[in-house]
């Protein structure tokens, strides 16, 4: 008889084959993996951009002025380019960091109007246990390194996501008009002294 026809020989085959099949089925059906940014389709302007009837130095100063009022530390302000931060500590064990960023465009002829462009950039952290280990040489022996039963307490990045919430922009720019309004207010009532 040939081999490629015993019994068991057949068996272990068609064995194989099944499984192979079984495993090629599995991957088929698997759904495809979706990106991070999948969402991001280009289509909408109005949650991170507000045109202003002001040069774009009024309006990055009016924003520097609306991040300071709300506790944000400033690190950077210039006539296009305002850069905050602000820390909050929503639990014992995480640590969220806010980044704001606002450039400031003229936008059309002349210093009459101006483009904002805002976005916030969250970092969250936690706290993970870190063992210690300690070493020991000695001499001609070597070296032996043992577990310490102390642990240390470190904070890492969990995640970074642009904060993409319209409710949010919305509470900044209008933050940020009434500061135009207060700078608009004082520029005339210097103008009538005058």
């Amino acid at each position: 008889m040939r081999d490629s026809f015993h019994p068991r020989l057949l068996c272990r085959r068609t064995a194989v084959v099944a499984l192979l099949a079984a495993a090629l089925a599995g991957c088929a059906n698997r759904p495809p993996r979706q990106a991070a940014f999948a969402g991001e389709d280009f289509e909408s302007t109005e949650t991170h951009t507000r045109e202003y009837p002001v040069s774009p130095a009024q309006a990055c100063e009016a924003a520097r002025r609306a991040l300071l009022s709300q506790g944000y530390m400033v690190s950077t302000a210039t006539a296009e380019l305002v850069v905050g931060r602000k820390n909050f500590q929503p639990a014992a064990e995480n640590h969220v960091e806010l980044e704001f960023r606002l450039t400031c465009a003229r936008e059309g002829p002349g210093d009459e109007k101006s483009i904002a462009f805002a976005s916030a950039l969250q970092d969250r952290y936690g706290i993970k246990k870190v063992n210690n280990n300690a070493s020991l040489g000695v001499g001609a022996l070597g070296s032996l390194s043992l577990p310490v039963l102390a642990s240390d307490d470190a904070m890492v990045k969990l995640a970074s996501q642009t904060v993409t919430d319209a409710k949010f922009y919305d509470g900044f720019f209008a933050l940020l008009e009434r500061f135009l309004s207060i700078e608009d207010a004082a520029a005339k009532a210097k103008a009538k002294v005058k």
